[in-house]
């Protein structure tokens, strides 16, 4: 970590697109981030996971995935141990992070509401505060979930892809300083506040986060 900073490279929604993952990787590498979060939909209903993490394995880059509700949490273990120890499947998990000034605690839950790994909206609660009873002393927290929050402007842009009460009830609970999701394309690059948390909406093109 620099100058006291975690640098984050944030996507989404992949959907299968290798070359998007080779032109993201290249691009975390050269803007020397300290971290890849890939926030879910990795694939299109698990049809090829090639070419999707390696990517960014293949240049040493530290990377945290979550399955989305196009891929199961199987699928995120197996490329965590196709990809060790590079890569981590923090569904269900925390970890923490040392900067030069304090201890940074990330955790998160894959799936949604819908799709191919549905979970109820108690089930991403209860993961979510799982991997948040790992790093709870933590003095930075953030919070990765694969779909967005309910009741959120990020909600409203889609009546096919609903908000999470799970996911919203997470961060009114845990407060995390920052909460990454994806899920909804149309509202890649949108930021909200919802309390204190600043909540980020990640897509395809990658957003770099220093926290």
């Amino acid at each position: 970590m620099k100058e006291g900073h975690l640098k984050i490279m944030a996507i989404g929604d992949l959907h299968g697109d290798s070359r998007q993952a080779s032109r993201l990787a290249e691009k975390a590498k050269k803007e020397n981030v300290d971290l890849v979060i890939l926030s879910g939909d990795l694939t299109f209903a698990e049809q090829s996971v090639d070419y999707l993490v390696g990517p960014f394995a293949k240049r040493h880059l530290d990377v945290l995935i979550i399955p989305g509700n196009h891929e199961t949490v199987a699928t995120a273990n197996f490329l965590e141990k196709l990809y060790s120890p590079n890569v981590k499947n923090l569904h269900g998990k925390g970890i923490k992070l040392r900067d030069m000034e304090h201890e940074i605690g990330i955790f998160g839950a894959g799936g949604a509401n819908i799709g191919l790994f549905q979970l109820s909206e108690s089930e991403i609660y209860s993961t979510l505060k799982k991997g948040f009873e790992k790093i709870k002393d933590a003095k930075k927290k953030i919070m990765i979930t694969h779909v967005h929050p309910s009741d959120s402007l990020m909600a409203k842009l889609s009546t096919m892809v609903p908000g999470s009460e799970g996911v919203r009830k997470a961060i009114e609970k845990f407060k995390p300083d920052l909460a990454i999701c994806s899920h909804v394309h149309e509202a890649e690059g949108i930021e909200e506040k919802i309390g204190k948390t600043k909540v980020i909406n990640v897509g395809r093109k990658g957003k770099i986060i220093v926290v």
